[in-house]
């Protein structure tokens, strides 16, 4: 049964004529008359009668009518509840992030959270390639996901991409190798030295490619690690040389030097994805607004 002629089968049991429901409703005396008969038809029952000029309710009316009383007083609660939903950064935040982006956000994102009532961020630590992202989506609220080059998935129309920030990506060194001292490294100076590398398919993989494009150069990748820290501490071991990213890694007493890589600059781009219809909640939107205004402090 459409809930619209429910409410006008409400109405003319409260309000006694079809000129009232109709001017209490904001519709014209026939189009009234209208959805009454379509109910019936609906039903498959007589719902009015002719009582002078007017309608009064049969007795299968009169039923169905104080029945739709509690269809409308739930739809209305139901509306006030969506209401004060979207209205209100109220509720739980799914957060999956990537773990240098962890590190980069989460520290902070939670201060801030912490100070909002109702609202509580549940962040995940996922290194994933940036094809994943629709499927990651589908499972979480928001996503921060990292790319090099070009990322087709976030152009998902399906899928809202806010850029965060543009971290640079570095080249490390440990302390003591030739290039060390070095303002930025080339291409041409890295390529016979062992490397450090990320999985197949993951960002920074389109790094070593581009020196192996523009050297001609094949390199020698002898361990392949997603997780950052292992990387810096091979590095600094002195197994290899690694790309990393600036924001989260080295400083004093790790053992490594970061540098530019001249003539090539890698970048990895990073965004807070999801989908469509989350953006809805004032939760979701307030996380994404921290999200933004820490990415502006670390550019």
């Amino acid at each position: 049964m459409d809930v619209r002629r429910l409410e006008v089968l409400h109405e003319l049991r409260l309000r006694g004529s079809v000129t009232a429901v109709a001017a209490a409703t904001r519709r014209t005396p026939s189009a009234v008359s209208q959805q009454l008969k379509a109910l019936e038809r609906e039903v498959g029952a007589v719902l009015t009668e002719r009582s002078g000029r007017g309608l009064v309710l049969t007795a299968h009316g009169e039923a169905l009518a104080r029945a739709a009383g509690d269809v409308v007083e739930a739809v209305a609660r139901a509306d006030e509840l969506w209401r004060a939903y979207v209205d209100s950064p109220e509720g739980r935040v799914e957060l999956a992030v990537f773990p240098t982006g962890g590190r980069m956000f989460l520290p902070q994102l939670l201060d801030r959270v912490r100070d909002v009532p109702g609202l509580q961020v549940v962040g995940t630590d996922l290194d994933s390639a940036p094809e994943d992202v629709t499927a990651m989506a589908s499972e979480f609220d928001l996503v921060v996901v990292d790319a090099v080059g070009p990322a087709p998935a976030w152009r998902d129309p399906h899928l809202i991409a806010t850029h965060l920030v543009d971290e640079p990506l570095d080249i490390a060194l440990p302390v003591g190798h030739p290039l060390a001292d070095l303002e930025a490294v080339t291409a041409a100076q890295l390529v016979d030295d062992p490397w450090i590398g990320a999985p197949r398919g993951f960002p920074f993989e389109r790094v070593l490619h581009e020196i192996e494009r523009v050297t001609g150069s094949p390199l020698e990748v002898v361990q392949r690690y997603s997780d950052t820290r292992i990387a810096e501490a091979l590095v600094a071991a002195g197994h290899g040389l690694a790309v990393l990213p600036r924001f989260t890694s080295g400083g004093e007493g790790s053992g490594i030097v970061l540098k530019p890589l001249a003539g090539i600059a890698p970048v990895r781009r990073i965004a807070a994805v999801m989908r469509r219809e989350t953006m809805v909640r004032p939760s979701v939107r307030a996380v994404l607004a921290d999200l933004v205004a820490i990415a502006a402090g670390l550019s």
